[in-house]
């Protein structure tokens, strides 16, 4: 992970000179050109192919947010500000071989939960959690299953439930909210507990001799693990449920037709709570790529005047306002 960091880095602070002294912006093949050899010097373990990757998504997420300069990847693990790890690999970069990945040279083992001794590993990445655990992201070819289904669903996304399909079907979606109460304890909890480690901090550094002097990790302020944990298992719970509803919904269905509820433009309102608690993006996603592996017809239908426009000409001459009513 340090290396790919170094590389980030490396390319971030180029990039900023160029376009600062030369006005010129370098592109994703001008910056491995920069790199080359990198791999070769000692004590660097990822390959070339590492490398190139590094290079290609700086330059994808430098024309994302339109910056001429990104944050600092820190390898520092004691680091509040640290980096989650993340190592991009190409087709080939990885191997499986008796219940572990073979990758640049090590033996790393896994708990293979997908059978992937069954399938060719394509590129993928391996990326690190906020509490320390490692994942294997990989692509891998699959047979697609045609649905079964021949009715045409459509689904309506709202707060107090995430989805509800014209089949009578609903998702309750209110994971982040069942555990609030205990989320809120824990914080205060942990709350409570770092202000008192401040205190003892700010005593012993009263008591203790200037220069040289560190504090025990036990005192150092830092989000606790019960607050991590807590908020990684409301995650799971959202996936797991979303998972299990698309995939319910694409196997019973010809064609799935759902609403485009933009969660960014919700967040903004009193409802921001209950959009983000819901999900809707990572819904449409699975719903999405699920569809077209299964071979039906998928979706976003605008929402605009659905309430004045006819269903047979599509002609919006329904009431306006309140006077349209009487």
């Amino acid at each position: 992970m340090r290396e790919v960091n170094q590389v980030w880095n490396y390319v971030n602070e180029l990039s900023q000179r160029s376009i600062r002294e030369c006005q010129k912006w370098l592109s994703a093949y001008d910056l491995q050109k920069y790199t080359a050899g990198f791999s070769r010097c000692d004590g660097v373990k990822v390959g070339s192919a590492t490398v190139q990757l590094v290079c290609e998504e700086y330059a994808t997420r430098r024309k994302q947010f339109k910056k001429a300069r990104l944050n600092w990847r820190v390898s520092n693990p004691k680091s509040p500000k640290r980096s989650l790890g993340w190592i991009p690999f190409k087709k080939g970069g990885a191997v499986y071989r008796n219940g572990q990945v073979k990758f640049c040279g090590l033996m790393l083992g896994l708990w293979d939960s997908y059978g992937l001794s069954k399938y060719e590993l394509r590129a993928g990445s391996i990326s690190q959690d906020a509490r320390g655990r490692w994942y294997l992201n990989v692509a891998v070819e699959v047979e697609g299953v045609a649905s079964e289904g021949v009715v045409a669903v459509g689904i309506d996304l709202g707060n107090k439930t995430c989805a509800t399909a014209s089949s009578g079907q609903t998702l309750e979606g209110r994971w982040y909210r069942a555990s609030e109460a205990k989320l809120a304890q824990v914080q205060r909890s942990g709350a409570r507990k770092q202000a008192q480690r401040e205190a003892t901090l700010q005593a012993a550094r009263d008591e203790a001799i200037k220069g040289g002097w560190k504090p025990p990790r036990s005192l150092r302020p830092g989000k606790t693990a019960q607050v991590r944990k807590l908020h990684a298992k409301i995650r799971d719970q959202r996936k797991d449920a979303l998972h299990k509803f698309s995939t319910k919904l694409v196997a019973e269905s010809a064609a799935i037709f759902v609403g485009n509820v933009s969660s960014k433009a919700m967040v903004k309102t009193n409802m921001a709570k209950g959009a983000l608690d819901a999900g809707w993006f990572q819904f449409k996603t699975m719903l999405e790529y699920k569809s077209h592996q299964a071979g039906i017809v998928f979706a976003e239908i605008n929402e605009r005047y659905s309430t004045q426009t006819c269903s047979q000409c599509t002609s919006i001459e329904g009431p306006k306002g309140l006077k349209g009513l009487e």
